[in-house]
C-alpha cells in the first residue's frame, strides 16, 4: 500500500503543478529533490525524502508549494505519547500543498492526503520484511477567502460532496464537521476559512478495507484542481485596491497563526526531523499585523469575519 500511495502522489504532484502553472501563465515551479537523515540510527541519510515544488512571483500566485515526501524511522518519544504507543518504527508519506495568490478575491487553498504505518521493532527497515502493526491515511482540502463570494463557497463544497458522495453519503457531512472542528483558530475563536474536508486515521473496519479507503483518498486528491481551478480562473482578473490588499495581509497573519500553534502537520514534521523549508513553505511572504484591528461596520471585509464565527453549511 505504502508504494502504491507514494505512486499516486507523486503523479498527483505532477498534475497539480501543471494546472497551477497554466492558470499562471508566467511563473514555473522551482523543484528540490531532498534526503532526511536518519538520526535516530545515526545514519547521515536513509530515513527518506522528499520533492519539494515552489512557484513564486507569478502572474497569479505571489507564493505556493506542491510537496510530496516518503519519511521513516524510530517514532519520536513525542509522537508515541500522542500516538499512545511504546516503541515503534513508522514510515509516513503524504502530499501536501498551500497556495498564496496575489489577488485578494482569489482564496488561499491547502490540502494534503498522506499515508502512515507503523512497526514493530524487531526487524529493520533494511531488511525489507516489516510487520505493519497500524495504518492509516488522512487528509482533506480546505478554502480560505479573503473576499467572500457564495457560489465560489458553493462550488468548492459541491465538488468535495461529490467526490466523497461515491464512497459513502455519510463522508461529506461527517468530514465537513471535521474541518470545521479542526481549521479553528482557537485563541482567536474564528475558523480559518470556509472549510472543505478533514479526515484522519482512516483504518480498516469490517465496512472498509484498506484498499477503500485508497480508493476515497484519491477520488478527494483527483478533485482538487475541479475544486480550486474554476474559481481562480473566475476571480484572478478582478481589480482590487491597495485596502483590500492589506486586508488580504491581515488575514494572512491568521493563516500563519493557525499554522504555528495549532497544525498538527507542522508539528509531526518539526518532531520527525522535518526539512524546515518544506515544513514552512504554507507560510505568505507578505503579512501584517495590527493592533486590535476591526473592519468597517457593514463592509465586504466584515462580512467575511461574520462567517468566520461559526461554521455555514454551503450546500
Amino acid at each position: 500500500m505504502k508504494d502504491k500511495f507514494y505512486q499516486y502522489i507523486q503523479n498527483l504532484q505532477d498534475q497539480i503543478c501543471k494546472g497551477l502553472e497554466d492558470i499562471d501563465g508566467v511563473a514555473k515551479f522551482r523543484e528540490d529533490i531532498w534526503d532526511r537523515p536518519d538520526t535516530s540510527a545515526g545514519l547521515s541519510t536513509g530515513g527518506g525524502g522528499g520533492r519539494t515544488r515552489v512557484i513564486e512571483n507569478g502572474a497569479v500566485f505571489e507564493k505556493g508549494g506542491v510537496n510530496i515526501s516518503a519519511v521513516q524511522g524510530k517514532l519520536p518519544d513525542s509522537m508515541q505519547k500522542l500516538f499512545n504507543v511504546g516503541e515503534a518504527d513508522f514510515f509516513a508519506c503524504g502530499l501536501s500543498l498551500v497556495i498564496h495568490p496575489k489577488n485578494p478575491m482569489v482564496p488561499t487553498v491547502h490540502a494534503n492526503w498522506r499515508y502512515f504505518e507503523m512497526y514493530d521493532t524487531s526487524t529493520e527497515f533494511s531488511t525489507g520484511s516489516r510487520k505493519v502493526i497500524n495504518s492509516w491515511f488522512g487528509g482533506g482540502q480546505d478554502l480560505t477567502p479573503y473576499y467572500l463570494f457564495e457560489e465560489d463557497a458553493f462550488h468548492f463544497h459541491q465538488t468535495c460532496k461529490t467526490a466523497c458522495d461515491k464512497h459513502n453519503p455519510d463522508f461529506y457531512p461527517k468530514y465537513k464537521k471535521q474541518c470545521d472542528d479542526y481549521f479553528w483558530n482557537a485563541h482567536r475563536n474564528e475558523a480559518r476559512g470556509i472549510g472543505g474536508l478533514f479526515f484522519d486515521y482512516l483504518k480498516e473496519t469490517e465496512d472498509q478495507s484498506m484498499g477503500d479507503w485508497y480508493n476515497f483518498v484519491t477520488e478527494v486528491g483527483n478533485s482538487f484542481l475541479d475544486a480550486y481551478l474554476p474559481i481562480v480562473a473566475k476571480r484572478k482578473d478582478l481589480p482590487f485596491t491597495q485596502e483590500q490588499r492589506t486586508w488580504q495581509e491581515i488575514r494572512r497573519g491568521r493563516y500563519v497563526e493557525f499554522n504555528l500553534v495549532h497544525d498538527k502537520g507542522t508539528l509531526f514534521g518539526l518532531k520527525t526531523n522535518g526539512r524546515i523549508e518544506s515544513i514552512l513553505m504554507s507560510l505568505p511572504p507578505h503579512v501584517q499585523w495590527h493592533y486590535d484591528h476591526h473592519p468597517a461596520v457593514g463592509s465586504e471585509e466584515e462580512k467575511v469575519v461574520k462567517v468566520l464565527e461559526k461554521p455555514v453549511d454551503w450546500i
